[in-house]
């Protein structure tokens, strides 16, 4: 809220694991909630992680004073839950949920969809599915934003590995976003990309992605299991989707 700004009127769309309500986030504030996995009506996140991004867009801070917001504490969530309790899902699933937010904007006022998942890039961006989504809702001038990936390093080797972004990553019109590693200080001069973000270019066309970086590891967020706070990775496990 430095610049007096705190998302409220805002609706985002986090398509997921699920929200789990807490404190930061009650369920007042989840506007929407559509479970493409098990059909279930009531809120919940069997595996956390999309409270966990949910608590880093729109946690509101509650449960520590005020101490850890997330960047819009105003703002509320749409909750479209399409990985399991094993952090798995369809690429069918992810279509899905993307067709229901195109079908659903209005009504429910979204102005931003989150998707921090994603899969590896097999296609040209012409020809992926999940792409031709995202820029479907672009063009309705809903600001989709997805992670780069955690496939930036091999884990044999070490080596950074290039053309590393994911689908949904690789759509023209997102806005990806890469892991930035803060070292633990609020100065920008120690600021590092993390070592699993994904790099660009993107595979087949060649696009300069991430479009920007942000803190994403070691960020304090909303736990899913009780009231209390867990640290992970902004960006999320990015488990591969399963046609």
């Amino acid at each position: 809220e430095r610049y007096h700004v705190n998302g409220a009127g805002v609706r985002v769309a986090v398509i997921d694991s699920g929200v789990q309500p807490h404190a930061d986030l009650p369920l007042a504030r989840i506007a929407a909630f559509v479970d493409f996995v098990n059909g279930r009506a009531a809120a919940y996140d069997d595996y956390g992680h999309g409270t966990h991004v949910a608590g880093i867009i729109a946690g509101s801070g509650a449960s520590s004073t005020g101490r850890f917001t997330g960047a819009a504490p105003g703002a509320d969530i749409v909750a479209l839950k399409v990985l399991d309790s094993q952090g798995a899902g369809s690429t069918s699933t992810v279509l899905a949920a993307l067709d229901w937010v195109e079908d659903n904007a209005e009504a429910y006022r979204i102005r931003v969809v989150d998707v921090s998942i994603g899969q590896p890039v097999h296609e040209a961006a012409a020809d992926d599915p999940l792409v031709a989504m995202v820029e479907r809702l672009s063009r309705r001038g809903i600001v989709v934003v997805a992670s780069a990936g955690n496939m930036g390093f091999d884990t044999a080797t070490g080596a950074v590995v290039y053309q590393s972004v994911t689908s949904p990553g690789n759509a023209p019109s997102a806005i990806t976003v890469g892991a930035a590693h803060t070292h633990g200080s609020d100065a920008r001069s120690d600021d590092t990309v993390a070592p699993f973000s994904s790099h660009g270019p993107t595979a087949f066309d060649g696009l300069a992605k991430p479009d920007l970086v942000a803190p994403g590891q070691a960020v304090v967020s909303l736990a899913h299991h009780d009231q209390h706070r867990c640290v992970g990775r902004a960006t999320g496990l990015m488990r591969r989707l399963l046609v």
